[in-house]
């Protein structure tokens, strides 16, 4: 069969999510195996990335849309290498745990180094139980004689391949490859749903806004689970492209739900929180098996399958995450629990008598598509009526608070979440036009559902709309941007980009089928106007956001080699004692992670715990070494002459609160140590 244009890009937006899912379903139980190593990893995950990828694919119909040319597949994929290019040049070298990006980049060195979860104290290679001594720090929780990282393990085991490819360096790369995929992929759902015209113009929305490209710089989570829930709609779009009954044999389309629900629950190993983002796809499967469609059972096994392994990835391997989040996770638990049971009253009620035909209530669709609209409007008009305070965490209202005072905002009220202005933030990064051309989009979509029409975009229309309102009205992230950003960019603003697209193709049909032959060349001109217009009120604001903003530096630069020529320092039998609480937190994992030594902190530090820890090291015949962010600390402490083997003085993103981040702070991290060998006194 002739592969046509419209087919090749089909199957290579699908082939992200495949190979994704492919390698999490293979090395995720090898880490909890503890056998998580290059060579099992090789062995066993390869051959499956392989096999996945050459047989899912095929299995993809091919699209409706089978005129289309060649142009748009040429210029989506210059448009993903033109995006990896640039986010691999610009790339951070964020180590330092400050905020959540280092946080995954220890999480990663530690799997890719020791292949197993928890993290030992080695609390006998320093002083035992020293009543002085702490082993927690940021993002990695004392449970006992272990230490456990924060976070789920779905992005670390990508990363990892970069680590072992490239040591530190190709680990952070790895992640600006990953959102380039995540741009291929949107840029297929857009392919589906709008038409493959369209496609390259989504892509490059999606790609110039500043979100995805910070994201991707960084060794987060998001362009992992991005991959994974647009790739389970791109997924279930090809599944139910054709009908199927209940009785009907096993065919491509029963193993395209299967894999397209294994996707959707493979995101919950990346993140937790797409626990709440997977709730529309339960109410979803009621209403295929109502509709007797025999893609609904292959589906529910793979997402049950996909999310037992989410599941054990949390309360198996980061438990005390799970316990820290328990606020917020408990509840969303016992809510998933509730649509859980309604979902299967609702359907076994409506077995029988099949699914309700709404579309046949009068005004229905109108009501739908005026409700969605005068929704925007709310979320517009909430900064007005409803503000939001209470982050519940004395730390975040302090650091609310002195950003309040850096932007000279008054008056200073820490407690201020800014979760009301969450609508302009979609704003900040892809432009009034862009979330005017959504809102349209949205309200003629839902209203043609209403309808019973677009059958094919009941799915993508229910995950993307309660996920844009579930998040705007809560986003639940310390409010300073660019960080809160990364909130959005998952599903929110894809969403938008993917409404304002069709809206734009709709108003240009529209205008063709006005502009007929025979009339004026102004009028028949009309439909390339409107599209070009609307193109760039999409892709001019996003543009100018991100290059005005802190696109054109990188982060930490330096951390590398620093963190390189900190642990050449450091004797191979050293045991790290930090004696500053300040420091503790954020350095601690460089030395027990990266370098691979036994790391304790000291947080108040007097001469005689420092002679006794010192003494209890040299016991074991060990060699002490001290760590700290002066020199004369270290001196004081232990007479030994302290060198400074970490220097990094580097750009840093900045924190605002009411406009999009511009320029750069500055980032300035010193390791001073001493090494104490056993010969050595410490006074």
């Amino acid at each position: 069969m002739r592969l046509s244009p419209g087919r090749f890009l089909a199957r290579v937006t699908a082939l992200p999510a495949i190979a994704v899912s492919a390698w999490l379903l293979v090395t995720f139980p090898l880490l909890a195996l503890g056998a998580f190593t290059p060579l099992l990893s090789a062995i066993f995950g390869i051959p499956a990335v392989v096999a996945a990828c050459a047989v899912v694919p095929r299995l993809i119909p091919e699209p409706e849309e089978d005129r289309a040319p060649w142009w748009p597949v040429v210029l989506v994929l210059l448009i993903v290498a033109a995006f990896a290019a640039v986010q691999i040049a610009y790339h951070a070298e964020a180590l330092v745990i400050r905020r959540d990006p280092a946080s995954y980049a220890m999480y990663t060195v530690w799997i890719a180094e020791n292949g197993s979860l928890p993290i030992p104290r080695m609390h006998e290679l320093i002083a035992g139980d020293d009543p002085a001594l702490s082993y927690q720090s940021l993002a990695h929780y004392e449970r006992g004689d272990v230490i456990w990282p924060q976070f789920m393990a779905g992005a670390p085991l990508l990363t990892s391949i970069g680590y072992w490819l490239g040591g530190l360096t190709g680990m952070l790369v790895t992640t600006p490859v990953l959102g380039a995929l995540g741009v291929l992929v949107f840029s297929g759902l857009v392919a589906r749903l709008v038409g493959v015209r369209w496609a390259p113009l989504a892509a490059l929305v999606l790609a110039v806004c500043l979100p995805q490209q910070w994201v991707s710089r960084f060794t987060y989570s998001e362009p992992v689970t991005q991959i994974l829930l647009l790739g389970g709609l791109v997924l279930a779009f090809d599944a139910l492209a054709r009908y199927s009954g209940p009785k009907e044999r096993w065919g491509r389309s029963h193993t395209l739900a299967a894999v397209s629900g294994l996707v959707f629950g493979l995101a919950l190993v990346t993140r937790i929180d797409v626990i709440r983002d997977l709730l529309p796809l339960v109410g979803f499967l009621g209403l295929l098996l109502l509709a007797r469609r025999g893609q609904a059972v292959p589906m529910l096994g793979g997402l049950v399958a996909g999310v037992a392994m989410g599941l054990y990835a949390g309360y198996g391997l980061s438990y005390p995450y799970l316990e820290y989040l328990s606020g917020s996770l408990v509840p969303l638990l016992i809510i998933s629990a509730v649509v859980i049971a309604v979902t299967v009253v609702a359907t076994a009620a409506l077995w029988k008598r099949g699914l309700p035909r709404v579309w046949r209530v009068r005004r229905l669709p109108d009501a739908v598509a005026i409700a969605a609209a005068l929704l925007v409007i709310g979320l517009a008009l909430r900064p007005l009526l409803w503000p939001d305070y209470g982050h519940g965490s004395d730390f975040t209202d302090q650091w609310v608070a002195a950003v309040q005072e850096m932007e000279g905002i008054r008056p200073i009220e820490g407690s201020r979440t800014y979760y009301d202005y969450s609508l302009y933030w979609v704003g900040w990064y892809v432009g009034l036009g862009t979330v005017l051309f959504a809102t349209f989009g949205a309200a003629l979509v839902l209203r043609r559902l209403a309808q019973g029409r677009l059958a094919q975009w009941l799915l993508p229309a229910m995950l993307l709309s309660w996920t844009v309102v579930t998040t705007l009205l809560r986003p639940a992230i310390t409010p300073d941007h660019p960080w809160a950003s990364r909130r959005l960019i998952v599903l929110v603003i894809p969403a938008f980009v993917l409404f304002a697209v069709w809206f734009t193709a709709w108003l240009t049909r529209y205008c063709a089928h006005a502009s007929r032959p025979g009339h004026r060349p102004v009028t028949r001109a009309l439909p390339a106007v409107v599209a070009a217009s609307a193109s760039v009120a999409m892709i001019g604001p996003a543009l100018i956001t991100s290059a005005q903003g802190i696109m054109g530096y990188r982060q930490d630069v330096g951390t590398v080699d620093a963190t390189e020529e900190l642990c050449e320092s450091l004797p191979e039998d050293g045991s790290v004692i930090v004696v500053d609480s300040g420091m503790a937190s954020n350095y601690m994992p460089l030395f027990r992670n990266v370098c691979g030594l036994p790391t304790a902190a000291m947080n108040e530090p007097t001469p005689e715990d420092v002679d006794r820890v010192v003494g209890s090291v040299h016991d074991r015949d060990r060699t002490a070494v001290l760590a700290g962010p002066e020199w004369r600390l270290l001196d004081e402490l232990t007479g030994v002459e302290p060198e400074r083997p970490f220097r990094v003085v580097a750009d840093m993103d900045p924190s605002t609160l009411m406009e999009p981040p511009t320029g750069s702070w500055t980032f300035d991290g010193s390791v001073w140590v001493s090494v104490v060998p056993p010969e050595e006194d410490t006074r």
